[in-house]
């Protein structure tokens, strides 16, 4: 397998407000912004590119792979910063995280009301 992942366009009515978000959250990098796209980048070289579109968006789930390290302070940010959250994706267990997979997940929404999810093990192990 020699696809790998490199950019997504979330769309946002607010750019600004969603790049401050993924890039305290997500400890992400600021990049140029080009067209009508605001950008940031992860690990790797992914892309993220905030977008308004030109007609209602329905909300998406996008989950991040996080070092425990990273975990424990985005988890402050969000206790901090009192967002909800919840351990599961039908948020029937609010202000918990999940300890699923060996690891540790959290859910919450961004600003724009997509569905986020962050954890410290993949699902799947890594192909060899």
């Amino acid at each position: 397998m020699t696809a790998q992942f490199n950019h997504t366009i979330i769309a946002s009515l607010d750019l600004q407000r969603m790049a401050k978000f993924y890039l305290e959250l997500l400890e992400a990098r600021t990049e140029s912004s080009w067209g009508p796209f605001t950008n940031i980048s992860l690990a790797h070289g992914v892309l993220l590119q905030f977008a308004a579109p030109p007609m209602d968006f329905p909300a998406q789930h996008y989950a991040y792979l996080l070092d425990d390290e990273h975990f424990d302070r985005a988890y402050a940010t969000i206790r901090e910063g009192k967002m909800e959250h919840w351990a599961d994706p039908q948020r029937q267990l609010p202000g918990q995280i999940n300890h699923e997979h060996g690891g540790r997940g959290v859910y919450l929404l961004d600003p724009s009301g997509h569905y986020l999810e962050l954890i410290t093990r993949p699902y799947l192990p890594a192909a060899s």
